[in-house]
């Protein structure tokens, strides 16, 4: 029996692989989204969902994909939020996409990020950087979500830095003179937006402080009584402290646990599977949703 289908056979007797957050080209990884699926593959998940930022335009290549794989893809969305000027990240998992009002939510943040990434670009090449605003479209790609790994990727290419991580530190950082705000909703509503166009709403990396400032406990609460479904929970961004309170919270306020790995390609480290999700938290998110299915394989 071939290594890949021995592997298949022994994890059907375990359970499936599950890694319920990565990114394409679509937004700031470095992968089209079939390429996601064949790196998901190598990487013995059998589960994956794809959750480029404030877009879903990667979900039918990598749907084509997966079902060619046999592997399972949950259609998902990483939806761009703000509090008090703390960012927050919400998964949005197998929402309607046509709900007009996600619909028209996701295109105002979109037309928001490509301002912001203007004017960070116009502020770094005032100051000499080798960048430019047309060379940052160009290379992400037509109908990508733009973001700041965009313009750390044009920093590298001409030659400044040695990769993403380098240029974040120096000058793309929350804290830098080169930050430039930009319209996101509030959690609180875009819980209830993802919930009325028929998604599960799970919280991305709610205490990963090394990305920079989290939001207080409060702010969850209110996001759960507007209908947070759940917490990342197991993220490489999370230590032992941070899991532990994730999933103290998680129980206290009835949420899900997940797992995910948030790979982008060569974009981060992060690779797939490293953290993962239980099947019985996945069959939870998939009876709780209303707006679209799992798609590819035939989830088991």
């Amino acid at each position: 029996m071939p290594i890949f289908l021995a592997y298949r056979a022994v994890m059907s007797s375990i359970g499936p692989v599950i890694d319920l957050h990565t990114h394409s080209r679509c937004s700031d990884g470095t992968d089209t989204p079939a390429e996601v699926m064949h790196a998901a593959v190598r990487a013995r998940v059998d589960v994956v969902a794809l959750t480029d930022h404030d877009v879903v335009t990667g979900w039918d290549e990598a749907e084509q994909a997966a079902t060619e794989l046999g592997i399972v893809l949950v259609p998902g969305i990483e939806v761009s939020c703000q509090v008090s000027g703390v960012s927050v990240h919400l998964l949005a998992y197998l929402p309607d996409p046509d709900e007009p009002g996600l619909r028209s939510t996701l295109e105002a943040v979109r037309r928001h990020r490509d301002t912001r990434i203007q004017r960070t670009v116009e502020l770094l090449a005032a100051d000499g950087y080798p960048v430019d605003y047309s060379d940052v479209v160009a290379h992400a790609g037509a109908g990508a979500t733009l973001g700041r790994p965009h313009v750390a990727d044009a920093l590298v290419r001409a030659g400044r830095y040695p990769d993403r991580d380098a240029a974040f530190t120096d000058v793309l950082h929350g804290r830098s003179r080169y930050y430039v705000q930009h319209w996101a909703p509030d959690p609180v509503e875009a819980v209830q937006m993802v919930a009325a166009a028929g998604g599960v709403p799970v919280m991305a990396h709610p205490f990963a402080a090394a990305r920079g400032r989290t939001v207080g406990d409060e702010v969850i609460e209110a996001m759960v009584e507007a209908g947070l479904r759940g917490l990342e929970v197991d993220h490489r961004d999370h230590g032992a402290a941070e899991r532990a309170h994730a999933r103290r919270l998680c129980r206290r306020l009835g949420l899900l646990a997940t797992g995910a790995s948030d790979y982008h390609g060569l974009g981060k480290p992060n690779r797939l599977g490293e953290n993962t999700t239980s099947p019985e938290v996945l069959q939870a998110i998939v009876s709780l949703a209303s707006g679209t299915s799992t798609r590819g394989a035939p989830l088991r």
